[in-house]
């Protein structure tokens, strides 16, 4: 079983703290960066960053759809980290300057990946998949904090 990961970044045009904010905001601002990958959102608990427990559907492909349980915390500035209750998997978004007026936006996603022939096809393919999935995501997220 290797650990499989996920990276994307993105540059945005606005503060680091209102992406952050933005970012951290899963009671309000979070469910409208979802693309259509997401479905079934709803805070458990909390709503603002550190604290929360957060529940979505991620359908990563026609077939692969993970029920996650998402425990939210804050381990540094500018830093989120959604452990899955359900699952090895683990996201970190990290917001920082980059530049008046400009934030990067980092996202890496890790987990156990299955072993054998569909653990490689697995670690092949889907950083690729969740790359394109968290880009959209990102355009969502630049969308709303470029207003």
């Amino acid at each position: 079983m290797a650990q499989v990961e996920a990276t994307t970044e993105r540059v945005i045009a606005a503060d680091a703290e209102a992406v952050f904010d933005a970012l951290a905001d899963y009671s309000g601002t979070r469910a409208k960066l979802l693309p259509e990958h997401f479905s079934e959102y709803e805070v458990h608990e909390g709503g603002d960053g550190e604290g929360t427990l957060v529940h979505w559907k991620l359908q990563a492909t026609s077939k692969r759809v993970r029920d996650c349980l998402l425990e939210v915390t804050e381990p540094t500035d500018g830093e989120l980290v959604e452990k899955d209750r359900n699952s090895s998997m683990v996201t970190t978004w990290r917001v920082t300057p980059a530049g008046e007026g400009k934030s990067r936006v980092v996202v890496t996603t890790v987990w156990d990946g299955a072993g054998g022939i569909g653990g490689f096809f697995e670690k092949t393919f889907a950083p690729k998949g969740l790359g394109r999935i968290y880009d959209l995501v990102l355009d969502k997220l630049a969308t709303e904090t470029q207003k």
